[in-house]
C-alpha cells in the first residue's frame, strides 16, 4: 500500500515541475492576457490521461503504471484551481476572451480524450 503511495506523490512531482516548466516556457513565449502554460498542460494532460485510462486503468485500476502516470503524473500536470483563478483574471480584464478560454479548455479536453480513445482502440488494442 504504501508503494503505491510512493509513485503517485513520485508521479505528480514529476507533473508539477513538468506544469511549471510549459508554464514558464508559454509565459515568456507569449507575452498578453490568455494564460496560455495553463491551457496547454490542460489540454495535453486531458489527453494524455486519456490514452492512460485507456491502457492501464480499464484492466487494473490500482496498477502501477496508472498509479505513476495517470494518478500521480497527470494529477500533477493539470490543474483545475489555477485554471479557475485564470479564468476570473482574464474575466476582469477581457470577458469575452475568458469565455473562449473556459469553452476551449473542456472542448479540446473532451474531444481528446474520445480522440485518445479512438485511437488506443483503433491501432493498438485491435492490432
Amino acid at each position: 500500500m504504501l508503494f503505491r503511495f510512493l509513485l503517485v506523490a513520485v508521479g505528480s512531482g514529476l507533473g508539477v515541475y513538468a506544469r511549471y516548466g510549459v508554464s514558464q516556457f508559454f509565459t515568456k513565449k507569449y507575452h498578453g492576457f490568455f494564460p496560455w502554460g495553463t491551457w496547454w498542460v490542460n489540454v495535453l494532460g486531458t489527453w494524455m490521461i486519456g490514452l492512460f485510462f485507456l491502457v492501464f486503468y480499464q484492466d487494473d485500476p490500482v496498477s502501477r503504471a496508472w498509479l505513476f502516470l495517470g494518478e500521480g503524473f497527470c494529477g500533477g500536470l493539470t490543474t483545475f484551481s489555477t485554471f479557475s483563478v485564470e479564468t476570473v483574471k482574464l474575466y476582469r480584464i477581457q470577458k469575452k476572451l475568458s469565455f473562449v478560454y473556459i469553452f476551449s479548455s473542456w472542448g479540446i479536453g473532451v474531444l481528446l480524450i474520445w480522440i485518445s480513445q479512438f485511437w488506443i482502440n483503433s491501432f493498438i488494442v485491435h492490432n
